[in-house]
């Protein structure tokens, strides 16, 4: 990334457009190209480095800029909302993700070159120290409040045991550690400048909460709301313990997995 900081400005801004390259490989050979979600991939991840980048001259302190969270609130919401899973073939609507978070990254740290975000896909021992440590001080209280309330039943047992390590290693890459460089190395860490360590880790499991309203629900989904957002606390404090992803993304992803695995 270091060596992408010397390419002439017009080529760096330019480079995400690469992003259209997975939809064209895609759904170009399955007949399910369409003029509007190829210029959706072509377009957006450069408008994402372009608004980056006048952030980074803006705000040259990477304090925060309004354009910051302009960018994080437009691809959050598109994800959550899935307003862009339609250009995929069903099995494969994660891509849509994946193509978003490439272009966050790229911009965030290629563009804007935002430190402490903390994203490194190497693990260290003390990453599964934290990581398990905030686990085991939040799984009692996520256990008894989802229990009183309805959300979560005990089912007793689990069923096919040994496919646990690679559905945990499937939670890890898909779902955990792009939501905690989502929520935990960009918001949390942005917010972190503006209002300090305590409302930032606050606020940042608030949305954290409020982003999961529509999941396993037509209607707001308060019972997930609550939990997801206290489970928020802990992924943040994992983060910021040493200000890695790879940290809270352990936490995460056990808790996804043991709920899926003992708990409905």
């Amino acid at each position: 990334m270091a060596a992408l900081g010397t390419r002439p400005l017009a080529l760096r801004l330019l480079l995400p457009a690469g992003c259209v390259i997975p939809y064209l490989l895609v759904c170009g050979p399955l007949h399910l190209l369409r003029a509007r979600w190829l210029a959706l991939y072509l377009l957006l991840p450069v408008a994402v480095a372009v608004l980056l980048w006048l952030a980074a001259k803006l705000d040259p302190q990477r304090r925060g800029h309004a354009l910051d969270f302009l960018v994080l609130f437009s691809l959050g919401l598109a994800v959550d909302l899935r307003w862009f899973e339609s250009a995929w073939p069903h099995a494969l609507v994660a891509l849509n993700k994946l193509l978003l978070l490439d272009a966050g990254i790229y911009s965030f740290h290629v563009i804007r070159q935002l430190d402490g975000v903390g994203f490194d896909l190497r693990w260290r021992l003390a990453d599964w120290k934290t990581g398990l440590r905030e686990l085991l001080l939040y799984m009692p209280i996520a256990i008894a409040l989802g229990l009183a309330i309805g959300f979560l039943h005990w089912h007793g047992h689990v069923g096919r045991p040994w496919l646990l390590p690679g559905i945990w290693l499937f939670t890890y890459l898909l779902i955990a550690l792009p939501e905690e460089i989502f929520f935990r190395g960009w918001i949390q860490n942005l917010f972190e400048r503006r209002i300090g360590r305590t409302a930032s880790l606050v606020v940042t499991a608030i949305l954290f909460g409020l982003s999961h309203f529509n999941k396993r629900a037509v209607h707001f989904n308060w019972r997930y709301v609550l939990l997801a957002a206290i489970a928020g606390i802990f992924y943040g404090r994992a983060w910021r313990s040493q200000r890695r992803v790879a940290a809270s993304s352990i936490t995460h992803a056990c808790v996804d997995t043991m709920w899926g695995a003992l708990l409905r």
